[in-house]
């Protein structure tokens, strides 16, 4: 199961878009954030290191990692506030595929969204991400 018309986790009260992206393998799509919109992922092909920040001014968690894998084997929604940095990388052999749900349709003449460099601290105050591989 994939969607429901009674996930309100998935759907919130606003429903923007449905967009997928596929990474090749050992690829890193990252650092973005958005001022408004909240992205919700779900890891649909491939194995995907989910990777979040939160760079937001005055919470509890600011300059704490989290990360989820998900994709083929684990399939498992993410729900990505507005202002947390967020990115990802394909960790498996082959490529992988994100579907994203944004609450936001994309406006491309004024797109919410900020990026910056995958292998630098995304801001002021912030911790650069280690994006290359450990074992465990």
């Amino acid at each position: 199961m994939l969607l429901r018309a009674d996930q309100a986790a998935l759907f919130g009260d606003h429903f923007g878009q449905a967009y997928v992206t596929t990474v090749f393998p050992g690829v890193v799509k990252a650092w973005h954030r958005h001022a408004r919109q909240r992205d919700r992922m779900v890891g649909l092909l491939g194995q995907t290191l989910l990777v979040m920040l939160d760079g937001r001014e005055g919470s509890p968690t600011r300059g704490e990692f989290v990360e989820v894998a998900f994709g083929t084997r684990r399939h498992c929604l993410v729900t990505i506030p507005a202002g947390v940095w967020h990115g990802f990388k394909n960790i498996g052999p082959s490529e992988s595929m994100v579907l994203n749900l944004p609450d936001v349709p994309y406006d491309g003449a004024s797109p919410d969204e900020e990026r910056v460099d995958p292998h630098g601290p995304p801001g002021p105050g912030l911790p650069a991400y280690d994006w290359d591989r450990r074992d465990g």
